[in-house]
């Protein structure tokens, strides 16, 4: 298994917020075969869930928990981000982009970002406590992701119809990590 070392993600330029809030759309229709370079891959991972200051992060999480990770699912396999060392760290060799959903372009874009949620985490909460805090953590991550991709030109899409099961014992996660939603980014198709 290897480490991917992300070059350091770009926190200048891109679109004004307001520009990039009138582009932000759900897209299902991405051009196959067309890889985000490596810099690209490295600014959305940083603006989804990445450091920003000591202890922070581009997202809210309730109480500063932090409880979700992304999964970052590429044609070369399946990899963690490491927000700390700014770095993906390979799980599994295989291409599993298809097995994070039952859409006809699961597995066509080039990164499937699944978003896991480690609710061992979120203490001191009922259980429905537990699930709203988890899917609004969830939430300000996708909206990070949906910005980023309006500023670059990137379509993407959150989805939640995910075989959850399925894919959690694919991956081996531990009692009380939950798979909450997926997002879908590549390059837009051109339209007819």
């Amino acid at each position: 298994m290897q480490t991917i070392q992300l070059p350091e993600a770009r926190r200048t330029g891109g679109m004004p917020l307001m520009e990039a809030l009138a582009a932000r759309r759900s897209s299902r229709d991405f051009i196959a075969g067309r890889d985000l370079d490596l810099q690209t891959l490295s600014n959305l991972l940083w603006a989804a869930w990445g450091i920003n200051r000591t202890k922070g992060r581009t997202a809210p999480s309730s109480h500063n928990r932090q409880e979700i990770s992304l999964y970052v699912f590429l044609k070369n396999g399946v990899y963690r981000y490491d927000p700390v060392a700014h770095a993906l760290d390979q799980l599994f060799e295989e291409d599993m982009r298809a097995a994070t959903g039952t859409q006809p372009f699961v597995g066509v874009a080039p990164v499937e970002i699944v978003l896991i949620s480690d609710t061992t985490k979120i203490t001191g909460k009922t259980p429905q406590g537990v699930i709203e805090s988890t899917y609004a953590d969830t939430g300000f991550i996708c909206q990070n992701i949906y910005l980023f991709c309006a500023s670059e030109g990137l379509a993407t899409v959150a989805r939640a119809l995910i075989p959850k099961e399925e894919l959690a014992a694919r991956l081996g996660l531990p009692e009380g990590h939950i798979i909450t939603l997926v997002q879908t980014v590549g390059y837009p198709a051109p339209r007819d």
